[in-house]
């Protein structure tokens, strides 16, 4: 491996990938020791390395912090290979965690009060436990293990008493964890992506929205036995946010929500493997999916009174309008101007 900004270029020998204590280490490019030991490839390395500094830009760290350039690395995590560059790297360049806004103010990483927010939920990562991680952002103040936190959207204490770091396909119990800190704990159903937790302050981390799905399939099972257990599975597989689960008010269908077509062959996938769930997905009359609110909730309950064969339930227990055309959309949000038909829900981080 050559780095490029230390001008070091790092020999890592076939089947020894665990000595990385012995990687040895030849100082530039141009070092009459790295002819020796590469042979006819140091020429070729050379002329292919102009090209590479010729095509892109110099790092600059100003701008890697601003998001206007990216580092490439290449290696292999299998074997061990480059992952030290890469994390040095990373340790020297990564910015400091950063203040970020809420719904009533702006937290800094260096207020004493903890805060945080889930990212992502992930089931079955370890398949013998049919175990669901939660991934826990830390903003400010610090986690000590036994400690309590509030969770801002259900208005409830919790004490979670297994906190998890993650390398790799490795766990280990945090005792401590600080701001900028990632954490894992298992979730049982009553986390959700966008959960603010705090000591005790009421206020949600507020950024990036929950979009409506563009596509959508009805979902049917091959064997009627396991509707339990295909429920389970839907509902905890759309709980990772790469699909959304809709329950029509009116009916006991399924209905996955999704951005693009793959996503309904990982989920039929993963219920086979991970739930033992067989089924398969039809098309259903649904183009659009929009979520509905009004400040008038007489207005909101005659809506919905009127459109049941339209209204459905999402994952979180919000109602949803799902439109059979646009043509239809148009004209029900022209004819009940008091819904606010929304491309969004809530706010996820």
């Amino acid at each position: 491996i050559y780095h490029l900004l230390e001008d070091k270029i790092y020999l890592y020998l076939a089947g020894q990938q665990h000595k990385i204590k012995n990687v040895e280490v030849i100082q530039g490019l141009n070092n009459p020791l790295f002819d020796e030991v590469a042979g006819v490839f140091a020429k070729e390395t050379r002329e292919e390395l102009e090209l590479v500094l010729g095509a892109s830009h110099r790092f600059d760290k100003t701008l890697f912090l601003q998001g206007k350039l990216t580092p490439v690395f290449f290696g292999s995590a299998m074997n061990n290979f480059g992952i030290r560059e890469l994390l040095d790297t990373f340790v020297e360049y990564a910015p400091a965690p950063l203040s970020r806004m809420t719904n009533t103010r702006e937290i800094k990483p260096e207020e004493p009060s903890f805060s945080g927010f889930v990212f992502k939920i992930q089931a079955n990562m370890d398949p013998a436990h049919r175990d669901r991680i939660a991934f826990f952002r830390i903003c400010s103040g610090a986690y000590k293990k036994g400690m309590k936190f509030y969770q801002v959207r259900t208005q409830k204490e919790l004490q979670i008493n297994q906190v998890l770091t993650f390398m790799a396909s490795q766990r280990e119990h945090a005792l401590e964890a600080w701001p900028g800190d990632i954490v894992g704990f298992y979730n049982h159903g009553t986390i959700q992506i966008g959960d603010t937790f705090t000591e005790g302050e009421a206020l949600q981390f507020v950024g990036i929205p929950f979009f409506a799905p563009e596509l959508f399939r009805l979902i049917r099972l091959k064997d009627p036995l396991k509707s339990k257990a295909l429920l389970k599975g839907l509902t905890q597989l759309s709980e990772e946010g790469a699909t959304q689960l809709f329950r029509p008010v009116i009916s006991n269908d399924l209905i996955l929500g999704a951005i693009g077509v793959l996503q309904f062959d990982v989920v039929v996938y993963r219920l086979q493997h991970e739930y033992n769930v067989n089924c398969i997905y039809e098309t259903v009359n649904i183009v659009a999916a929009r979520w509905i609110k009004s400040s008038d909730a007489k207005k909101l309950e005659e809506f919905q009174n009127r459109n049941q064969n339209h209204i459905a339930f999402d994952g979180a227990g919000q109602l949803i309008y799902l439109a059979p055309s646009f043509i239809n959309l148009q004209l029900t949000q022209e004819r009940w101007p008091e819904i606010e038909f929304l491309k969004t829900r809530g706010v996820l981080i």
